[in-house]
């Protein structure tokens, strides 16, 4: 029906418009003056558990692993719409049977998280390019989606000092790596945890 189609696009402007305004505003406003301590331990656990049953309605093995207690200083719900848009993705565009894994970890004196799939992933050629808006791989035109997902990471990642990385495959693999100087805590203990 006529009004049905309308109504769909008119939906999915007034989307585009509300992810510019929000990327526009993350840019902008630098509103670090919110910020707190966060446990991206329990941050992860949050995510994990928000996702792990649309990962098993793809019967997908979705891990969680926390390797590193980190505290660092953020908002916590931009770090969570980062992380959780990350997950998104992978979840998205993984095939059935395919396996998404998110990872806390530390190296050195840097913490990351780390999203990796087993999807089609992200050409050399075209890393630089899936962070800018509106950009959409030839590999994922097919997947309903507004191609501003991995330019409001990149803009929350930026307002916190941290860094924003896609790396070779195989698959899809983010990471956003959190400088010695943005953490609060240091690693702690190990803990690991597995999720499907």
């Amino acid at each position: 029906m006529a009004v049905d189609k309308a109504i769909a696009r008119i939906d999915h402007a007034i989307s585009i418009v509300t992810a510019l305004l929000r990327i526009r505003d993350i840019e902008r406003t630098r509103r670090t003056d919110g910020f707190s301590d966060i446990g991206l331990a329990d941050l992860v656990d949050e995510i994990g558990e928000l996702y792990e049953p649309f990962a098993e309605e793809k019967q997908l093995t979705f891990r969680v692993r926390k390797e590193s207690e980190l505290i660092v200083r953020g908002d916590r719900d931009l770090l969570f719409e980062a992380i959780a848009n990350l997950v998104d993705n992978a979840i998205k565009y993984t095939p059935e049977s395919g396996r998404v894994d998110l990872c806390l970890t530390s190296r050195g004196r840097d913490g990351f998280v780390r999203v990796a799939d087993t999807g089609p992933g992200v050409r050399e050629d075209e890393r630089d390019l899936v962070v800018q808006r509106f950009y959409r791989s030839d590999r994922s035109r097919h997947i309903k989606g507004l191609g501003l997902g991995l330019s409001l990471v990149a803009a929350i990642v930026k307002l916190h000092g941290f860094r924003f990385n896609i790396l070779p495959g195989p698959g899809f693999v983010a990471e956003i790596v959190i400088g010695a100087t943005s953490i609060s805590g240091a690693a702690g203990a190990t803990r690991g945890t597995s999720i499907g």
